[in-house]
């Protein structure tokens, strides 16, 4: 005996309700498609902080006022690959083995020197090959900029190929250069250019220039006020060596 039908109705069989290995089938594969969103996620992430751009906290006071203690910048390390380092660049590098930090953690310094500069430092001012430098960056008290002063016996560098010189623009709070010499290219983890948390500092950091410098001849020093006068020695005597300063 066959079921009647009415018109307007059809006369195809009901759909089967779907069973229970179907619906772990569709949860599986939404579990899957969620994992492979998280991890093409994490990749994308750590390529981004790897090879692009890389939050930084500052936890540092030498970078006053510039870059206060506490605020979060955003480090360029995409561009160097292509674009060398330039004084007056703000760079976040691993300190030496030989610098003043806690636990190794990252140092965030301005570039003064690059390869073949020579610095001198003199009468609380800074020379690059032989130039006064000009730095509005640098902390200042009641208008007046720190002087720069050296940390060890050394005023006198050379900088080398793949080098760099730093130091920090609150000069009496930072450890850098002056106490642990020039930094190795190698060792600098990108350029900082943005400074963007809290919100109400968000601005791009802005690179010294130093006009000043564009006339400068590379591996010039300033030359000493001193007198000079070429030494005497006695015949058959050996002169005795000049002490070399400290590091």
């Amino acid at each position: 005996m066959t079921t009647p039908t009415w018109p307007g109705q059809s006369s195809a069989p009901a759909p089967t309700p779907p069973d229970g290995s179907s619906r772990r089938r569709r949860g599986l594969g939404c579990l899957l498609e969620i994992v492979e969103t998280l991890v093409l996620t994490l990749v994308l992430f750590w390529v981004i902080q790897s090879f692009v751009a890389q939050p930084f906290q500052v936890r540092q006071h030498s970078m006053e006022h510039t870059i206060e203690d506490q605020q979060f910048v955003l480090v360029d390390r995409l561009t160097p690959h292509f674009d060398a380092y330039h004084r007056g660049d703000i760079i976040v590098f691993t300190p030496p083995d030989n610098a003043e930090t806690p636990g190794g953690e990252p140092f965030i310094k301005r570039v003064i020197g690059v390869a073949n500069d020579t610095i001198d430092l003199k009468d609380g001012d800074v020379y690059v090959n032989g130039v006064k430098l000009v730095e509005p960056y640098l902390y200042a008290v009641d208008g007046e900029a720190q002087s720069t002063l050296p940390d060890s016996e050394q005023t006198h560098w050379v900088i080398q190929p793949g080098q760099l010189f730093v130091m920090g623009d609150h000069r009496q709070q930072s450890s850098d250069s002056r106490l642990f010499g020039p930094i190795q290219i190698g060792e600098v983890i990108g350029r900082a250019w943005l400074r963007y948390w809290p919100l109400s500092t968000l601005e791009i950091l802005p690179t010294a220039a130093h006009p000043e410098l564009r006339s400068a001849v590379p591996g010039a020093s300033v030359p000493s006020t001193q007198p000079s006068a070429s030494p005497s020695t006695k015949p058959g005597k050996t002169p005795k060596p000049t002490k070399t300063p400290k590091p």
